[in-house]
């Protein structure tokens, strides 16, 4: 592997955002449109306050399907709390933390910030890349 083996140096940096307040079938729409299997929630200050993926809106929508309509909000529906990797992680613990948990992508942050996303397509990549 060659000296930078950051994730930070194959993270996504131009990624979707969504805020809690965000109608659901939007975001949806939003999640889709950018072929992201997640994306982070922030609120007004910028600061992360959870995910939205996929999985996550299976609830809502059939809800909408049932009701006819569709209700609520990015913040009803998404996972709080979010585990994240830092932006010097390294490879290898990133691909135990895609090992480890269900997850297809991780918020990146640095002290605290949210700076990108980790997609297990962008870190397989860097192991094809690098290996």
């Amino acid at each position: 592997m060659p000296e930078d083996t950051h994730i930070a140096s194959v993270m996504q940096t131009d990624f979707l955002r969504l805020s809690e307040t965000m109608p659901i079938r939007e975001a949806i729409a939003a999640l889709l449109d950018a072929g992201a299997s997640a994306a982070p929630v922030t609120d007004p200050t910028g600061s992360l306050v959870g995910v939205l993926t996929q999985k996550d809106c299976f609830r809502s929508a059939l809800n909408a399907s049932y009701y006819q309509q569709w209700r609520g909000a990015v913040g009803d529906f998404m996972s709080k709390e979010p585990a994240t990797l830092e932006a010097e992680t390294d490879f290898v613990t990133a691909a135990e933390a895609f090992i480890e948990k269900p997850y297809r992508a991780y918020p990146v942050t640095d002290a605290g910030t949210l700076v990108g996303m980790l997609h297990r397509s962008d870190l397989l990549a860097a192991f094809l890349k690098h290996g």
